[in-house]
């Protein structure tokens, strides 16, 4: 059963009526490296897409909470984990959009019988988004549609975008970008795709940019150079669903063979409650809870609220537990006076960004709670 709660500062300025993220775009295997879930640990999570809520579930916590102020968010994750329950592998995949199909329907039929009735009725009046596949029925999703259809095209053609996506060392990726790729064009239709005002009304909200200072589309430019140079595009899923609208061989960790039995096994431990991450913490038991998974929830809310967030952590998270959380356009760190209690990773955390292949944010952070 959901119950509404206290809200999020952001609350208050955003439309979270709408499903904004039907993927997670954090890179699930450093998330869950920054984590370092243990057998029978209790964690919290914000709900999001729900992809990286269901993997944690395979390394065999007692219990996940996961967190949203959307429902329709809270929504997601519920069928998704009713299709862990209720599919077989093979079925799963081509239900949730990561392959071709003709018979999600059929398949949103098998079910149903796993979903509570409000998450039912949602589901119900969108049944053009099952057929369509639920991977790219968000706003966030839908933005890159738009990348992927317009913008891309006008700065190269299609075979040098799917040159783009071919394997290569080091050296021949970085020859290919600085000879092929990063044209006038690129970074011209870059910025202005990327920029605050287009991101705010096509891809995320205008709120969500409250407490940014300084540009947008330049830090994300400098970070996709990372991703196309200095990593491997070819082996990375999430660009490849940014560059043609499907994964290739390479899989979010959720939606790999090997992944699949673990979740399915543990399912029946994730709860769910539409609620703010900043409720669920205020309202936690002391010494209650070993790992947090807070996306990026610093970008929307002050320096002050923030604060109080660590506070929190420190108040309910267990000895030795792990906090992890990206910033992406807003710095937000753990406040120095909290770092006897809250202790930053800082070789684990670095080195996991570096590696992350959601490559939009500016930093990764793995907190370690202190007794």
């Amino acid at each position: 059963m959901l119950r509404a709660e206290a809200a999020s500062q952001i609350a208050a300025r955003a439309d979270f009526s709408i499903l904004r993220y039907a993927q997670c775009w954090e890179d699930t295997d450093v998330l869950l490296a920054a984590l370092a879930i243990r057998p029978g640990d209790r964690c919290l999570s914000v709900a999001s897409g729900g992809d990286n809520t269901l993997s944690m579930l395979s390394c065999a916590p007692s219990e996940i909470v996961a967190v949203d102020l959307s429902p329709a968010q809270i929504h997601l994750v519920e069928l998704k984990s009713a299709a862990f329950r209720t599919l077989e592998y093979g079925a799963l995949l081509e239900f949730v959009g990561v392959r071709p199909s003709t018979r999600r329907r059929d398949l949103y039929a098998q079910a149903c019988p796993a979903l509570s009735r409000p998450a039912r009725d949602y589901w119900d009046h969108r049944l053009p988004m099952i057929d369509a596949g639920l991977a790219g029925a968000g706003k966030f999703e839908k933005y890159f549609e738009l990348f992927r259809r317009f913008v891309l095209p006008l700065i190269h053609s299609a075979a040098c975008r799917a040159a783009l996506l071919a394997p290569r060392d080091a050296e021949g990726r970085r020859a290919f970008y600085r000879d092929t790729w990063n044209n006038r064009r690129w970074r011209l239709l870059f910025r202005l795709f990327f920029s605050r005002a287009v991101m705010g009304r096509a891809g995320r909200d205008p709120s969500f940019f409250r407490y940014v200072q300084g540009g947008v589309a330049g830090p994300i430019l400098r970070r996709t150079e990372h991703a196309l140079v200095d990593l491997d595009p070819s082996c990375n899923p999430y660009l490849s669903w940014i560059v043609r609208g499907a994964f290739a061989q390479a899989l979010p960790h959720v939606w790999r063979a090997e992944n699949f039995a673990a979740i399915r096994a543990h399912v029946d431990r994730l709860r769910l409650r539409l609620c703010s991450a900043e409720s669920a913490l205020r309202q936690a038991a002391p010494a209650s809870i070993d790992r947090f998974n807070l996306s990026d929830i610093f970008e929307y809310i002050s320096a002050d609220a923030a604060e109080r967030v660590f506070e929190d952590i420190v108040r309910c998270g267990r000895a030795g537990g792990r906090v992890a959380y990206w910033n992406m356009l807003v710095p937000r760190r753990r406040p120095e006076r909290l770092a006897a209690r809250l202790r930053t990773l800082e070789e684990l955390s670095g080195r996991l960004h570096e590696q992350a292949q959601t490559f939009f944010y500016s930093g990764l952070y793995a907190d370690e709670i202190r007794a």
